[in-house]
C-alpha cells in the first residue's frame, strides 16, 4: 500500500493536537488551584485522571482503526472532546475537574490511531522510523506545557482552555479532507486478535517495558510543573518551561530510537534505555539541588524517549497480523504507567516527606528490565538457531552425551521417514543398516573423542527398510569446562548410483 505524502505529517500532527488537549489539566493546575481549592491529594487526582481513560480506550482504539481507519478514528474522537475540553473551561469544583478530566483521556487513546495505521504504507525496514516520527505526536505535551501557562498568565486559565476548542475544530476539516479514504481494513473480530496474542509472553513483556519507558514520560510530564514550583521554589512559567524541555527531550529522541531500532539490534538498544532510567531514578532518589536533578531528569527523558521508539519498532515485526490489538494493549499499558506513579509519590511524599523511595523505585523496576531484555534477546537468538536448524536442506539431529537423541529436523524424516515422536529419546543406532562391522564404529568414536569431529560416507537403513548412502559430519559441543555436552550429526543423501563404487571401498554389499 503506497504512502500518501500527506498521512504521516497529517497524522503526526494530529497526534500533536491530542497530547497537548490530553496535557491541559496538567499543564494549567498551578493556576486552576487558585480558582478551585484542591487539597494536595485531589490536585493529584486531577492531573492523574486524563490518564485513566487515555490509557484503556487505546486497546479498542487500536482495534477501531483496523477496522474503520485512521481518518475517521481522528475525526470523530476530536468531534467527541469538544465537550469535555468546554465543560472543563467551565468548571468550578474538583467534581467538574474530575468529569472533564476523565473524558479528557479520549485525546490520548489517539496515539494508538497511527501506530496501528502507519505501518501499512511503509515496510518494514522503515517501520520503527516512521513511528518514531509519528510519536514526534508527544510534543504537544510540551507546547502545552510551555504556552499553556503564557497563555494563562495573559487572559485567564478559562480562555486558555477554550482556545483549544478552535484547533480542535481545525483538525476536524484537516482530517475530514485530507485522511485517507481508502485505507486497508482488517475485519477480524476483536476476539480472534486477543486470542492471537494474549498467551504470547513477548507481549507482555513488550507491555512492561513500554509500562516503564512511556510511563515515565507521562509521569514526570504530570509531576514536573508542580513539583518544581512546590520544591524548588521556581516561577510558574519558569517551571512550564523546564517541564517542557524534558518534554521536548524525550519527545525528540523517540524518532532517534525508532531509527536506531531499525539498523541495529533493538534489544541492545534496549539494554542502554534501561540501564539510563536505572542510573537517572538513583541520582534523584538523593533528593538533589536543582542542576543534579535537572541532570537525573534529562537522562530520563533521554532515555525514555529512545525506548519509547526502540519498542514500537519490534512490535509489527513480532504483531504484523493483530497490530490493532497489541498497539492498543501495549501503549494502554504505557498510558497505565504514567497514572500510578504522581499517586504513589504524593503518597510517598505524605508518610516520607520526600519523593526518594518513589525514584529508587523507578531504579530498582528499570533494572529488572535489563534482566528481562536479556531473556529476550537470548530467546530470540536461540530461536533463531532453531530457525535455521529447521530449514536447512540437510538433515540435522542432536544428541546428549551419552548418545540419546534430542531433537530432529524436518529434513531427517524427509529422507529417513522417522518422526520426531520416533526418532526422540532412541539412539542413532535404530538406523544401522547392518552394512559396516564392529572395528568402523569402533574407529568413528574414536575419532571423534580424539577429534570432537567425525566425517566420512556411511550406509543407514531408511524406515521402508530402503538402504541409502550418506554423507555425514558429527561434530561435539563443548562446555566451558571443555566437556562435550551435545553431538550434532548433519548428513546429506548420497545418489544410490555412488553407492556400489562406496560399498567396494567399505567392503559392503549391496544387495
Amino acid at each position: 500500500m503506497k504512502a500518501n505524502k500527506a498521512i504521516l505529517p497529517l497524522q503526526t500532527t494530529s497526534l500533536i493536537l491530542g497530547f497537548a488537549v490530553w496535557g491541559i489539566l496538567s499543564s494549567l493546575i498551578v493556576f486552576i488551584k487558585d480558582g478551585i481549592p484542591l487539597t494536595p491529594g485531589q490536585l493529584s487526582l486531577v492531573t492523574a485522571v486524563p490518564v485513566v481513560l487515555g490509557s484503556i480506550l487505546r486497546i479498542p482504539f487500536g482495534f477501531w482503526t483496523n477496522k474503520f481507519g485512521a481518518r475517521n478514528m481522528f475525526l470523530f474522537s476530536f468531534l467527541i472532546l469538544l465537550i469535555p475540553v468546554f465543560y472543563i473551561s467551565i468548571a468550578d469544583s474538583f467534581f467538574d475537574l474530575i468529569i472533564g478530566g476523565l473524558f479528557l483521556g479520549i485525546s490520548g487513546a489517539t496515539f494508538s490511531v497511527g501506530v496501528t495505521s502507519l505501518p501499512k504504507y511503509y515496510p518494514k525496514e522503515k517501520h520503527g522510523l516512521v513511528n518514531g516520527i509519528y510519536g514526534l505526536g508527544n510534543l504537544g505535551s510540551a507546547l502545552s506545557t510551555f504556552f499553556a501557562p503564557v497563555l494563562a498568565t495573559q487572559f485567564g486559565w478559562r480562555a486558555t482552555v477554550q482556545f483549544y476548542l478552535i484547533l480542535l475544530a481545525v483538525f476536524v476539516l484537516a482530517n475530514f479532507i485530507f485522511g485517507d479514504r481508502k485505507e486497508a481494513k482488517l475485519n477480524a473480530s476483536l476476539t480472534e486478535q486477543i486470542k492471537g496474542v494474549y498467551k504470547n509472553e513477548k507481549l507482555w513483556l513488550l507491555c512492561f517495558f513500554y509500562f516503564i519507558t512511556f510511563g515515565a514520560f507521562v509521569a514526570f510530564t504530570v509531576f514536573l510543573p508542580n513539583h518544581l514550583v512546590n520544591t524548588f521554589g521556581i516561577d510558574k512559567v519558569d517551571a512550564g518551561l523546564r517541564a517542557a524541555g524534558f518534554i521536548a527531550l524525550a519527545t525528540f529522541m523517540r524518532p532517534v530510537g525508532g531509527w536506531l531500532g531499525d539498523k541495529f539490534n533493538p534489544f541492545k538498544i534496549l539494554l542502554f534505555v534501561f540501564a539510563g532510567l536505572t542510573i537517572g531514578g538513583i541520582i534523584l532518589a538523593f533528593s538533589p539541588a536543582i542542576t543534579l536533578f535537572t541532570v537525573g531528569c534529562l537522562l530520563i527523558g533521554l532515555t525514555a524517549g529512545m525506548g519509547n521508539g526502540t519498542i514500537f519498532k519490534l512490535v509489527p515485526l513480532y504483531f504484523s497480523k493483530q497490530s490493532g490489538i497489541a498497539n492498543g494493549l501495549i501503549s494502554a499499558l504505557g498510558g497505565l504507567g504514567g497514572f500510578f506513579p504522581p499517586l504513589m509519590l504524593s503518597m510517598l511524599y505524605s508518610m516520607t516527606g520526600h519523593y526518594a523511595i518513589g525514584f529508587m523505585a523507578l531504579a530498582m523496576v528499570s533494572l529488572c528490565s535489563i534482566l528481562l531484555v536479556l531473556y529476550m534477546y537470548w530467546q530470540e537468538r536461540m530461536k533463531l538457531a532453531e530457525r535455521i536448524v529447521h530449514t536447512t536442506s540437510q538433515a540435522v539431529l542432536v544428541t546428549n552425551a551419552k548418545g540419546i537423541i534430542q531433537t530432529i529436523n524436518p529434513a531427517f524424516t524427509e529422507i529417513t521417514g522417522y518422526t520426531v515422536e520416533e526418532s526422540v529419546g532412541q539412539k542413532p543406532g535404530f538406523l544401522k543398516s547392518g552394512k559396516h562391522d564392529k572395528a568402523f564404529y569402533e574407529s568413528l568414536w574414536k575419532q571423534l573423542k580424539e577429534k570432537k569431529s567425525w566425517s566420512g560416507n556411511i550406509c543407514n537403513k531408511k524406515k521402508n527398510g530402503e538402504m541409502f548412502l550418506q554423507y555425514l559430519t558429527i561434530n561435539g559441543i563443548q562446555n566451558e569446562a571443555g566437556e562435550i555436552n551435545y553431538y550434532v550429526g548433519v548428513f546429506s543423501e548420497i545418489d544410490p548410483a555412488e553407492i556400489q563404487s562406496t560399498s567396494l571401498k567399505f567392503g559392503l554389499s549391496t544387495k
